[in-house]
């Protein structure tokens, strides 16, 4: 299952799993492109490994790189507790 994080101004998403197995969280990075519909990436912490990178360039990748490590504690957290919605009571 997939939890909303953020919305960025431009339209990117960014969404999270719950923590698998592994002890790992897959972020999902999804940003609408009228040339190529949608461009993607994916993260997974806690080891802040990039791949299935498509469309983004390396300077995207690094800014989402900072946003990620911004928020990873919290990402962790709610991967645990069924995303920020049920992890905050909201």
């Amino acid at each position: 299952m997939m939890y909303p994080l953020l919305q960025l101004e431009d339209g990117t998403e960014i969404v999270h799993s719950e923590m698998r197995e592994d002890k790992t969280v897959k972020v999902y990075i999804e940003k609408p492109d009228a040339a190529d519909c949608f461009h993607s990436a994916s993260c997974i912490l806690p080891e802040y490994r990039w791949e299935d990178i498509s469309g983004f360039s390396d300077d995207e990748i690094s800014a989402y790189q900072k946003i990620v490590e911004s928020v990873a504690h919290l990402i962790i957290e709610f991967s645990q507790h069924g995303g920020f919605q049920d992890a905050s009571g909201f």
